[in-house]
């Protein structure tokens, strides 16, 4: 199967001509230990919850059936090679009279196939001229040279594979691109395409690997994440919304990313190891996991939709199944506001005011449509409109 579930254009120049190398020094894999470690410890919950909701019988059965299919495939083996053994000599005397299986036992004895492996030759005698032969006994005539620019056989410098592949990677400044976000045989992630107008030509830049089916991806364009926090930088970063109930904010212009940038939501706060000094962080975060119940700090639910701000450029709007609307604030990766009663159902789609930036726009499953001012304290009552079915875009 493969489907590609949302999709949105990055502005002409907006990413850089060169991208660069995903690089991992000591603080991203601290990074990326943290977020590992919170990823292991997701994974063995879930194992362990597997295992304890199989009966032990049914385990003890598999592995009776295991053993007996292992002792039947071996017995098989054996008697297909017994049978292809005796079958080729049955063939030498059916069709060379002339030659016995005791004949032909003789003439392997003359190679002396039981001491193939045998180190005796290793230092044998070759052509009768003292010199013992081995593995590497020519070594000492072969030529070094500290660098390849002093090799004579080797013409390719090693500047010019870095050249093309960096010829490669670079995009235009009359490049379009285009990330979509697709499933394919249950693998989930981004693909960045790159679009030449010039030849008609559409193909991948590149592509990143995301963990859950995404639903919405959003271009930003403030620099967020490992530090950063000037509102004035520009940047190229797109914000992906999956089946979990976090928000992965991934740098576009850096290839083979391993983690995301940032992450806004329930695993932002766990991933700082100044959350818990007594070892009850896994307890807490497990506890935090089964719970769908809304909260004022993090969505519960798929993320359905995402709405960055134009004119604030540090705000993001998201949208999610668990009927809530929650504004995100990407200098400080933390959300500053949370509204759990503008729907009753699920929110399938948001979208800023062109004229008025403070207004967002959302449609939901409850078969209405909100215009709430972000800045109310309470938007619990804003104006509202009744359409004839679900609204999902």
């Amino acid at each position: 199967m493969s489907m590609i579930t949302a999709s949105t254009w990055i502005p002409r120049g907006a990413a850089a001509q060169f991208p660069t190398k995903y690089d991992v020094d000591e603080k991203e894999l601290s990074r990326i230990s943290r977020l590992a470690k919170l990823q292991l410890e997701d994974a063995e919950e879930d194992l362990e919850e597997a295992r304890n909701g199989e009966a032990e019988g049914k385990h003890s059965a598999s592995e009776e059936e295991e053993e007996e299919e292992e002792e039947d495939g071996d017995v098989n083996m054996t008697s297909a090679k017994g049978y292809a053994f005796n079958s080729f000599f049955d063939h030498c005397a059916l069709n060379c009279p002339n030659i016995s299986p005791r004949d032909a036992d003789d003439d392997l004895k003359e190679y002396d196939l039981d001491h193939y492996d045998s180190d005796h030759s290793a230092t044998a005698d070759v052509n009768g001229t003292g010199e013992s032969m081995s593995m590497f006994g020519n070594a000492r005539s072969l030529a070094y040279h500290d660098s390849n620019a002093e090799d004579p056989y080797i013409t390719i410098p090693d500047d010019e594979d870095e050249d093309d592949e960096r010829e490669e990677l670079q995009v235009l400044s009359s490049d379009n691109m285009l990330v979509a976000a697709k499933v394919e045989d249950e693998v989930a992630h981004l693909e960045i395409y790159v679009y030449e107008d010039e030849a008609d030509n559409l193909y991948v830049h590149h592509d990143i690997m995301l963990p859950a089916i995404p639903l919405c991806v959003e271009w930003l364009d403030l620099p967020v994440g490992k530090g950063l926090a000037d509102t004035n930088a520009k940047g190229n970063f797109v914000a992906v919304g999956t089946m979990d109930p976090d928000i992965e904010l991934w740098d576009l212009d850096t290839i083979d990313s391993m983690y995301p940038n940032a992450i806004l939501g329930q695993a932002s706060a766990e991933q700082e190891p100044e959350q818990s000094t007594d070892g009850s962080n896994k307890k807490k975060k497990k506890k935090r996991k089964k719970s769908k119940k809304a909260n004022d700090n993090y969505h519960t639910d798929a993320i359905i939709s995402l709405a960055a701000n134009r004119s604030h450029r540090n705000l993001l709007a998201s949208a999610s199944a668990d009927r809530t609307i929650k504004l995100w604030d990407l200098t400080t990766q933390t959300c500053a506001k949370s509204y759990n009663n503008t729907h009753t159902d699920k929110i399938c789609s948001i979208a800023w005011s062109p004229s008025n930036p403070t207004v967002l726009l959302s449609g939901s499953y409850d078969r209405t449509v909100c215009a709430a001012d972000m800045r109310a304290a309470d938007p619990s009552q804003p104006p509202r409109w009744t359409v004839e079915s679900d609204v999902e875009s």
